[in-house]
């Protein structure tokens, strides 16, 4: 009689809860160390059984699963938007919109295809020195297209988009360092040409669609960037 070994169980196991909707599109598989536990068998037979699967296309793999940003060495969860977060986290910052309005941006249009778009830029003081700038840039579709008379739900980004049914389920993060401009550092309370960290992040839809482009401008005496990776 033929003996499945615990390798083929685990892949047989997994596909069997893929293809029949028991681990839905989308869903995280348990952990390396959970799954290696439960089959008792190495991380490395899990890795293997996972690459199997990967090339059956049934799943998709990432060496980076996350990263976060820090204020003072207290973690920010961006999703929500950084002044709720701030404000979660007890810092004594303040957010000051410096304005709405409707923009062109050719990067984007070339990208997404989109023509127009609302661009909401937000400054950040803890007391009267600027901590961060932000811009971020929208789709103009929908109520968004309206954003410059209408204002920010309950003065949140992140509740309008959510309002707009423009939810995030990916994208991509580029972290660089930048130089203020005179613009930059009026705003800020800073001399020009100090080093600030650069933050430039896009959210899409699960259709690929822009939700929105964030670029910050941050203090990195303040601030930190985090990225965690693989399974501890």
């Amino acid at each position: 009689m033929y003996m499945y070994s615990k390798r083929q169980q685990l892949v047989g196991d997994l596909t069997d809860l893929i293809r029949s909707g028991r681990l839905a599109n989308g869903e995280r598989l348990p952990g390396e160390n959970q799954l290696a536990l439960r089959y008792q068998v190495s991380r490395g037979t899990v890795r293997s059984a996972l690459s199997e699967l990967q090339q059956l296309e049934l799943i998709s793999t990432q060496a980076g699963v996350g990263s976060f940003v820090t204020f003072d060495g207290v973690q920010l969860d961006q999703r929500i938007g950084w002044a709720r977060a701030l404000a979660d986290a007890g810092a004594p910052v303040t957010t000051e919109l410096l304005g709405i309005e409707t923009v062109q941006d050719q990067a984007l249009h070339e990208e997404f295809g989109q023509e127009t778009y609302v661009a909401v830029r937000r400054l950040r003081r803890e007391r009267d020195r600027g901590v961060s700038l932000e811009t971020a840039t929208v789709p103009a579709v929908g109520p968004l297209a309206d954003l410059p008379g209408t204002g920010l739900r309950d003065g949140s980004l992140t509740k309008t988009l959510e309002a707009a049914g423009l939810v995030a389920v990916g994208g991509d993060q580029w972290i660089s360092t930048e130089r203020l401009d005179a613009c930059a550092a009026e705003l800020l309370g800073r001399s020009i040409g100090e080093l600030f960290l650069r933050a430039e992040r896009t959210s899409v839809d699960v259709e690929g669609r822009l939700v929105e482009r964030v670029v910050s401008l941050l203090d990195p005496d303040r601030f930190q960037f985090h990225l965690t990776f693989g399974h501890r």
